[in-house]
């Protein structure tokens, strides 16, 4: 996911996404956890989409409030 496509988002559909990246990333522990994950790349990804989304969210948060 790309910050660009990520701004384009209202604060409700980041809510959303973060959640699902966040049950996503849930199940990929579990994954490697018990030996079945295969697209190990796919961890990291989850990871820093989910901060990609933090940081922007806040940053609209901020500019809300200004």
């Amino acid at each position: 996911m790309k910050a660009k496509d990520v701004r384009l988002q209202t604060a409700d559909q980041l809510d959303t996404e973060l959640g699902n990246l966040k049950k996503e990333q849930f199940n990929l522990r579990f994954q490697r956890a018990t030996g079945q994950l295969e697209n190990t790349a796919r961890v990291r990804q989850v990871r820093r989409d989910i901060a990609r989304i933090k940081t922007i969210a806040a940053q609209k948060r901020g500019a809300d409030q200004s």
